[in-house]
């Protein structure tokens, strides 16, 4: 059933986010690097992003690089880490926009979590783990979203 599902999923993806091979086993989290002319800095951030996870994060995991309107080599960088790099993959979307991008990309995920750096990686990323290992490990109240077949995850706050 998930097979066919992931089939249905490629065939109606637009372009930008069809992959040609099947995801069989969802990663625990996506990180989406929204991006627009950050030629200079992508490499060395989705680099440097890539080798703390995968030397020191816990769970499975997949960046996705989200180039939304880049003028710049932006995609010619993107589209080589998304071949040099596993669970690296890029996508290019016409239009401007850091929340069309994070939408488009989220909108077709299957990983359980769902976060968002930006290209400077301006975020400690020690702090990463803390901040999804609670999600991960069951500490959240999900419900599903009227108005789509998307999951809510949401945390439990601890002052209701």
């Amino acid at each position: 059933m998930a097979l066919v599902e992931t089939l249905q999923l490629e065939e109606t993806a637009p372009p930008a986010l069809a992959r040609p091979e099947l995801e069989l086993v969802p990663p625990a989290i996506e990180i989406v690097v929204p991006v627009r002319n950050e030629e200079r800095m992508l490499e060395s951030s989705v680099r440097r992003l890539h080798a703390f996870l995968t030397s020191s994060f816990p769970f499975s995991f997949r960046v996705t690089i989200a180039d939304n309107g880049s003028t710049d080599g932006t995609w010619r960088i993107a589209s080589k880490l998304e071949h040099e790099l596993p669970h690296v993959r890029a996508a290019r979307l016409e239009r401007a926009g850091r929340g069309h991008a994070l939408h488009s990309v989220w909108s077709k995920s299957t990983a359980s979590v769902l976060v968002y750096m930006d290209a400077d990686l301006s975020t400690d990323l020690k702090a990463l783990l803390p901040l999804v290992a609670p999600l991960l490990s069951g500490h959240i109240r999900r419900r599903r979203s009227r108005s789509s077949s998307a999951w809510s995850r949401r945390a439990r706050s601890t002052t209701s």
